[in-house]
């Protein structure tokens, strides 16, 4: 029970899980878009048992670090890049994270009678399958962060859970803010895009800093609240100001 006393393992606790919180959140993004494609009544269900998943896969990996390590060992080499088995489940994850959020934008923006045509088409267990296909990616990564931060098993599982237990609580109001707002939903693909360059980027070791990616998310969210606050305020427009107004003859 030293643990208890010891700040250090409450430091790093705290730490990894925000850490693993950010991580998380486009996972978050990720299950509510896919989850806003079934019917109202399973949606729910669909996000509760995508992060159940991702909970699952995360403690598993945990409990194989030596499988996972053995990842980074070379397979073979592409473009003068040593490609190990942790950057071809990268490379396969950022294509298909941009290959699916490219089809949602596209689908999105082919207008109310594309649109009414392919809604309904996707099944339970084909979202579920995707989901679950994405989470083995994120959780990968998370994994990998988790194992550079903290040396004890149990701070890397308890940081986890309780991560997962917050996104749990969180990811219904995020998916209801996501889907009531299309120009966020619009944001929110944008995001999976980026996120899935970076990962083909990563694949290829071609290490993209995260402080620029999540930077650039966070600046696009505020500009976007700003648009969204201006729009409910209904005000009249802003008005520039210094502008030459036109000679009158």
């Amino acid at each position: 029970m030293e643990w208890i006393t010891n700040p250090e393992i409450w430091v790093g606790l705290l730490t990894l899980t925000v850490l693993e919180i950010v991580l998380g959140i486009d996972n978050i993004v990720f299950i509510s878009i896919l989850a806003g494609k079934l019917p109202e009544g399973q949606q729910k269900r669909a996000r509760r048992l995508g992060l159940g998943l991702a909970l699952i896969t995360r403690v598993l990996l945990l409990f194989s670090l030596n499988w996972v390590m053995s990842l980074t060992a070379t397979l073979f080499t592409l473009f003068s890049a040593e490609i190990s088995g942790r950057d071809l489940i990268l490379l396969i994850g950022g294509l298909f994270l941009i290959w699916k959020s490219t089809k949602e934008i596209h689908e999105k923006l082919e207008g109310d009678e594309h649109d009414s045509s392919v809604k309904g088409n996707a099944s339970f267990s084909s979202v579920i399958v995707q989901i679950l296909l994405l989470d083995i990616v994120f959780s990968l990564d998370s994994v990998i962060t988790a194992v550079g931060m903290a040396n004890q098993l149990g701070v890397m599982v308890a940081a986890v859970v309780i991560a997962v237990g917050i996104m749990l609580f969180a990811a219904e109001g995020i998916s209801r803010f996501v889907n009531e707002h299309p120009t966020v939903k619009m944001l929110a693909l944008s995001f999976l895009v980026l996120i899935g360059v970076s990962l083909l980027a990563e694949g290829l070791d071609q290490h993209i800093p995260k402080g620029y990616i999540y930077f650039s998310m966070a600046f696009s969210v505020l500009v976007e609240m700003l648009n969204l606050r201006m729009k409910k305020s209904k005000r009249k427009p802003v008005e520039l100001r210094n502008v030459p107004k036109e000679e009158t003859k």
